[in-house]
């Protein structure tokens, strides 16, 4: 059964980032909150045991790839490929925060994490805590969800699937998610950036960072 530990998304303890980081060293799965929902994850490494772990507890096809989560705003270069003028505006209007910018993945992308495009999706969340777990890590957060696959998504402790806290190595109990809505998802990889889905940030407000 995996442990409960009670933490502050804005100022994290020191030693909830310590054990935090811990789990994910060992190749542990974590369920953690963030500034949209509370997502599960583990240290997006190459051949991580815990990337696999993610897959059975979320009961989700191995096909789909996991969205990252990233320390800092100067990861999406370290991560991207041939970013374009649209993927920094968006990251400059919204980073920390509700927008998952899809790209063309870098070289620093393991295989396993990438999509059959060569794509990556990427978040800087707007969380102290989750940010500050990916920095001392020293690498970027795998990530979905925290619901088995179908279900909504879970904004708080109490709304996540017992199971998934009880097969998972730790989870951080940051209270309510702030937004209690997913991140907006947006493509940078064509001729023009294309909203995939519509969470906590509308099209129309993706749309004016674009030509304000």
């Amino acid at each position: 059964m995996g442990r409960i530990l009670t933490v502050d998304q804005s100022f994290p303890a020191r030693s909830a980032v310590d054990e935090a980081v811990a789990v994910l060293e060992r190749g542990g799965v974590l369920v953690m909150p963030t500034d949209s929902v509370y997502g599960i994850g583990c240290a997006a490494t190459p051949n991580n045991p815990g990337h696999e772990r993610i897959f059975q507890i979320k009961r989700r096809a191995r096909t789909q790839t996991l969205p990252w989560l990233i320390a800092d705003a100067g990861d999406l270069m370290r991560y991207a490929a041939a970013l374009s003028p649209q993927a920094v505006e968006l990251a400059a209007a919204f980073w920390p925060g509700a927008l998952t910018l899809v790209v063309r993945a870098s070289d620093e992308v393991a295989p396993e994490y990438r999509s059959a495009d060569g794509t990556i999706a990427l978040r800087l969340p707007d969380s102290n805590l989750v940010r500050e777990i990916a920095r001392r890590s020293g690498c970027a957060l795998a990530t979905t969800s925290a619901n088995a696959h179908g279900d909504a998504a879970a904004i708080s402790v109490e709304t996540v699937d017992r199971r998934i806290v009880d097969e998972a190595d730790l989870t951080l109990d940051g209270g309510p998610a702030p937004l209690a809505i997913a991140s907006t998802i947006v493509s940078c990889v064509g001729k023009e950036p294309r909203v995939l889905r519509e969470g906590a940030l509308s099209q129309d407000r993706i749309r004016a960072a674009l030509t304000g």
